[in-house]
């Protein structure tokens, strides 16, 4: 239910974001042009029919507020880690369901609260959605660093400690609710994606925490740790001593690993979905654990990649730089894994399969472009400019998107009892599919001739004036993509009255979840937890009657199957089987 909760509400603030960003595109788009429509909406924040420049800069704010955290976190993390945690590990509840519950509603009031920064006079915020000062800390500074600023600090408080009571019950759940056999090498790479998201998440989202109580003590109660040196509106403000640069690194500490926070658990979903829909074990399943662990350890050591334009000491930034392309290597491993599980497989091609290998491309086509702003002389020619949202939007937008809804496909069945309609799904994925292509693949070359972002009009710079055709093709490229989402909540919604009603194992999955019953039960399953005998990748094995042997069928009854590592030392399983393998003149290497 809890997972339910957070997928309807994550789907609802993607929603919000994509209306966001289809008004700031037309704006982008047709910079001179009049819209009555928009001031019959917006009021006098487009008084004429055009958007006004601040309020412009709040909806790119709230866009990507409502995107990185609302969506990309919580609806990601929050409906994935409440749903599979307990299900694939064979766990009555989580360790906490009362946290769980709590953490839910949490997340629930910042959405109210981020959304109704809407409706107060001076508008919501418009820093940006990284809040940099002196915009946030100065509350005279511009419309938006009013009250619409203090929501959204209040909204990002209370997200912040939905995240941390999710994140305190995944990991002890994980640690201590495994059902008997369930050791933590036959763990499903979705489990360890969501477990190591969870400690990722556990200490780096506190320093984002304690950079908003000091920005709410330099807005209202005259410190000055960001601000110094500062004249607004033809007044000299009396801070002095404090530094922006501060507030960045506090920013940043949270703000990478939040990228992992987002693309993790996507990344554990696909290879689930690939490895069940190629009919193949996933390959290289520890490398793709290590590779996990790796990109968990290394996301605390490169955040300064983000502040390389800020007169860091070259020294200092060759270090980040360093260990910015190092991180590159996990990365790979996971897209050269999911490549060789997918080379020569028996692959179905399902709405599911369709977005996980979205996925992948995007992973590994906005991952090269990492390559290029990580290294730190390039990144200063190219750090504002409409390369960075081009390859933010690709690796971790559009990525995590496709690993989220691969998933929506994939479990729709466990959550609600009932099949999505399979046309609607394959028209949703290649409207989306070619539609963020067409976004974001043409902003990388305007970001390679300096177009910067966040700028309200390009009309009145004569270098820019040729990319607005481009935006305009962009634009409606956005337009039609969100037009796919529309066959995707018809489905969504429609289906869980009307689908077709799913029997117990519709993928011939390997996992536990799959061994629950159709209707949901309290506990999850009627009697004794399944125990678990085997790894969760046992597709196509040679010598198996059927192409899938889930976790909980023990080796006894596939005996013409077994290979001598399944045993991991088990001296007496291993003398069982070498009998039979003798009895029936068959021999087993190893």
């Amino acid at each position: 239910m809890i997972a339910k909760q957070f997928l309807i509400t994550g789907i609802i603030m993607a929603v919000f974001a994509m209306i966001l960003s289809i008004l700031f595109r037309i704006q982008l788009a047709w910079p001179d042009k009049d819209f009555p429509i928009l001031e019959v909406f917006l009021g006098k924040w487009a008084e004429g029919g055009r958007i006004k420049p601040d309020f412009f800069l709040s909806l790119v704010t709230i866009h990507g507020t409502m995107m990185v955290f609302f969506v990309l976190t919580a609806g990601l993390s929050g409906t994935f880690s409440n749903l599979l945690i307990p299900y694939q590990l064979g766990a009555r509840d989580m360790a906490s369901p009362f946290m769980n519950m709590l953490s839910y509603w949490f997340f629930f009031t910042a959405c109210v609260i981020m959304i109704g920064s809407f409706f107060v006079e001076s508008g919501p915020a418009s820093a940006g959605w990284t809040i940099y000062p002196p915009l946030s800390a100065v509350p005279s500074a511009i419309s938006g660093s009013g009250l619409g600023m203090t929501l959204w600090l209040i909204s990002m408080t209370l997200f912040i400690a939905s995240q941390v009571m999710g994140g305190v019950n995944y990991i002890s759940t994980v640690l201590n609710m495994r059902t008997k056999g369930m050791d933590m090498w036959k763990m499903p790479l979705t489990i360890w994606s969501f477990f190591l998201t969870a400690i990722v998440g556990l200490l780096s989202f506190p320093v984002l925490v304690s950079a908003v109580v000091l920005l709410v003590f330099d807005r209202s109660f005259g410190t000055s740790f960001y601000l110094s040196d500062l004249v607004v509106q033809g007044q000299i403000l009396p801070n002095e001593g404090g530094s922006p640069i501060l507030f960045q690194h506090l920013f940043w500490f949270l703000g990478h690993p939040e990228v992992y926070i987002v693309v993790m658990p996507a990344l554990g979903i696909t290879s689930e979905v690939i490895s069940t829909n190629s009919r193949k074990p996933i390959f290289g399943y520890h490398a793709m654990v290590y590779s996990l662990v790796g990109i968990t350890v290394l996301s605390f050591i490169v955040w300064g990649h983000h502040m390389f334009v800020t007169g860091m000491n070259p020294f200092l930034g060759g270090v980040f730089m360093i260990t910015t392309l190092i991180i590159a290597v996990p990365s790979a491993v996971k897209s050269f894994n999911y490549l060789a599980t997918l080379w020569r497989g028996n692959i179905r091609f399902t709405p599911a399969m369709m977005f996980a290998i979205g996925m992948v491309s995007f992973f590994i086509s906005g991952g090269v472009t990492g390559l290029f702003l990580g290294n730190a002389a390039l990144d200063i020619n190219l750090h504002d400019t409409y390369f960075v949202v081009a390859h933010f939007h690709l690796v971790m937008g559009s990525a995590s998107i496709f690993g989220m809804l691969c998933g929506v496909y994939h479990w729709y069945p466990k959550m609600f009892g009932r099949m999505m309609d399979a046309k609607l799904g394959y028209l949703h994925f290649w409207l989306t599919f070619l539609g963020a292509y067409l976004v974001f693949f043409p902003m990388h070359f305007m970001g390679i001739d300096g177009v910067p972002r966040r700028y309200y009009s390009f009309t009145n710079f004569p270098f820019m004036e040729k990319w607005v055709s481009v935006n305009i093709l962009v634009t409606w490229a956005a337009i039609i993509a969100a037009l796919g989402q529309v066959a995707f909540l018809w489905n969504f919604f429609t289906s869980i009255f009307f689908g077709k009603k799913a029997t117990q194992n519709p993928w011939n999955s390997n996992t536990l979840e799959w061994t629950t019953p159709v209707e949901h039960i309290h506990g999850n399953w009627p009697g004794e937890i399944p125990t678990v005998h085997r790894w969760p990748y046992d597709y196509s094995k040679p010598g198996a009657e059927a192409d899938f042997i889930p976790q909980d069928v023990p080796f006894s009854q596939t005996m013409s199957s077994n290979q001598a590592h399944d045993f991991e030392g088990n001296e007496e399983a291993i003398r069982i089987q070498e009998q039979w393998n003798k009895d029936n003149n068959r021999t087993v290497e190893g």
